[in-house]
Parts: C-alpha cells; structure tokens; sequence
C-alpha cells in the first residue's frame, strides 16, 4: 500500500520525501497562523512567523551539535535543542508548540529516513517530537517553561520507548544487561533525554540566562 511512499531498504521515494514535506509545511503553516492568534492578532503575524521559524532552525541546527559523547547504549545529547521548542509552546500556547514540534520531527525523519511502518514512524517522530509541545500546558503557571521542558523531555521519551517496545527490541546491543533485557526501551532513550534535560534545566537556571529567556518570551508574545 505504501510501496509508491517507501523503497524495499526502507527509505522514501521521490513521491515519499514529496509527501512528508508537503505535510511538514502544513503544519507550519498552522502553527504560524496559531502563534498569531496566540499573541492577539487575527491573521499570520510577521514577528511569530520569525520566532517560529528561528526556533525551528535552531532546534534542527543543534539537534546535530552533540557536546557529550555517545551514550553507552547509544542515543546522543544533542546542544539542548529540545528547549528551541519547548519555547515556541511556551510563547504560543501547546497547539503551537505540536505543530512546530510535528514539523521538527519530518525534519528530522527527512534526514535519516527509515520505515518499518506508518505507527513506527508516529512514534519515532511525529508523536514523540509533537510531545515536546506539550509544554504548552504550563506557559501561564509560575516556572512554566522549568515545569513544562520537563513534562516534555519526559512525554518525548514516552514515545520513543513505546516505538522500542513495537519494533527496535531486536536491535538491543550484545553488551546490554539481559536482567535489564525487559527496560532496554526506556533505559536506551531515557539515558540520553535525561542526561541533556538535567544538563538543559542547570543552563536555564543561571540567572543571565533566566533573565535573557524571559526577555525573549516577551518580546515573542508582544
């Protein structure tokens, strides 16, 4: 059924990469005209569509900037580039922040494309990186973005290790624990989403940084 989307190795065909970026600007486009009304204009507003579309590329650009080496399972601490959508939600409110984190995910997937089937790829991206939009929930809550990068690095990993269960169990590396054999999924992601969310919140909570980060949500929100 998929056969004109994905290739026997797994990877996309032409029609395949068309499709996912048609549905990546979509979303984009959605999430823009959201973080407009979001901020109390009733159309597409210039400065959202700029704070949108920087965070996006700042999250994507430091997805790949990886200060700490490979986790020892695998898995990589990335530049916190979870955060660069964690404050669109925060800015914007969650709808905002799914669809920005949805079109990071196809960002992603377009990269590195792999395909066991559509739920894999829900899980693996679209669920998993739209989940750091949740963080939208706390935007308007004392230590809303502490509070709300939190429940998204958690909620990320939540599909993630769900994804592991349905469909990487087999690729668990030889020097894994076998009495560990039953949490690989959640010890595999867990260990390097935890590690960049712990080494996130201390740079979040230097003052400087704080104080810069509120001055940046302000001016988003104006």
């Amino acid at each position: 059924m998929l056969s004109w989307l994905v290739n026997e190795e797994g990877g996309l065909t032409t029609a395949g990469y068309g499709v996912s970026i048609a549905i990546m600007v979509v979303c984009l486009l959605a999430a823009f005209a959201l973080a407009g009304r979001a901020s109390g204009k009733r159309g597409l507003g210039a400065k959202q569509l700029a704070y949108c579309a920087m965070a996006l590329a700042l999250g994507f650009v430091t997805s790949y900037i990886k200060p700490v080496p490979q986790m020892p399972y695998g898995g990589s601490v990335t530049l916190m580039s979870m955060l660069f959508i964690v404050l669109v939600a925060n800015w914007y409110g969650v709808r905002t922040g799914v669809l920005v984190g949805f079109a990071y995910g196809m960002l992603q997937f377009l990269q590195e494309p792999y395909v066991l089937s559509v739920f894999q790829v829900c899980c693996d991206y679209v669920f998993a990186f739209a989940a750091l939009g949740l963080a939208g929930f706390f935007r308007n809550r004392k230590n809303g973005l502490l509070w709300g990068y939190i429940v998204a690095v958690l909620a990320r990993g939540a599909f993630h290790s769900l994804g592991g269960y349905l469909y990487w169990m087999d690729y668990m590396p030889e020097n894994f624990p076998q009495s560990l054999k039953a949490l690989y999924p959640i010890i595999y992601n867990y260990s390097y989403l935890l590690a960049e969310g712990i080494l996130t919140v201390i740079v979040m909570k230097i003052p400087a940084v704080d104080k810069a980060l509120e001055r940046v949500r302000q001016s988003a929100v104006k």
